[in-house]
């Protein structure tokens, strides 16, 4: 009998496809890259990089020396973005001996050098989405309890399930069905194109102190919008960290 494929979306770095999106870029509201069917190319497995045909870019270009060598796309240039009496520098760059002929000629632009990224008229934030990747949050029924250093930490018949396509699933649950008291927020953030921008809490129980083991989302992206104000926890961090769903430990390190 053949295996269970575990994540069938892996995206095989190299690969370049042709988008169906109006993706745009601005530098303090200056257009500055506006194209109805950038290029994706996956450099890595995990998310695609946009790249634009001249004729799309609204800037100027000015060549900046060679850059890094990537493994699967070769040897790459650098330029300037010229946006009006601004210039970013290194912002751009090309692959010219690229194995797809149809991006040696195209530009990428580097995602944290310009404020807004927009896909049709939404904002996008962290870097580029795959269109392999789903995400659904789902109100389920199933028994969470998570248990530190013997105390239970959180206990719920009402999480929210999130899967997300190629992770594991994780378990959200209300702060009314956590014991927030054993819970200290830090200054850690974490940023995901699909659900937005998480806040972690350390839990301290007993004599365990586990930092950065559980986390929410206080104003989630629209497709993750049933995740607002739950918490979720890590297991896979820390053995003294138990999670159970319906009596089976799940995420162990």
């Amino acid at each position: 009998m053949p295996d269970i494929v575990q994540n069938p979306f892996a995206i095989t770095p190299g690969t370049v496809q042709p988008g169906q999106t109006r993706t745009r870029a601005f530098s303090a509201g200056d257009l500055v890259v506006d194209s109805v069917a950038p290029l994706l190319v996956w450099e890595h497995s995990y998310y695609p990089q946009y790249f634009f045909a001249p004729a799309d870019l609204e800037v100027e270009l000015r060549a900046a020396g060679n850059g890094p060598r990537s493994k699967v796309l070769g040897p790459s240039e650098v330029f300037d973005v010229v946006v009006g009496d601004r210039v970013l520098p290194r912002a751009a760059q090309r692959y010219p001996e690229a194995p797809v002929e149809a991006m040696r000629g195209a530009y990428t632009l580097t995602w944290s050098s310009f404020d807004t990224w927009l896909a049709e008229d939404e904002v996008l934030h962290t870097h580029p989405r795959s269109p392999y990747v789903r995400i659904d949050a789902l109100p389920s029924s199933r028994h969470v309890r998570v248990v530190v250093g013997g105390e239970i930490v959180a206990e719920s018949h009402r999480p929210v399930v999130l899967t997300e396509t190629g992770l594991v699933p994780r378990y959200y649950v209300p702060r009314v069905d956590v014991r927030m008291n054993l819970l200290t927020p830090t200054d850690t953030v974490s940023h995901c194109p699909y659900k937005g921008t998480a806040s972690y809490w350390t839990v301290t129980a007993g004599d365990v102190k586990l930092t950065d083991v559980a986390w929410g989302y206080r104003t989630p992206l629209p497709e993750s919008t049933r995740l607002a104000g739950l918490v979720a926890f890590w297991p896979e961090k820390s053995a003294d960290l138990e999670v159970c769903v319906d009596g089976v430990r799940v995420g162990q390190p």
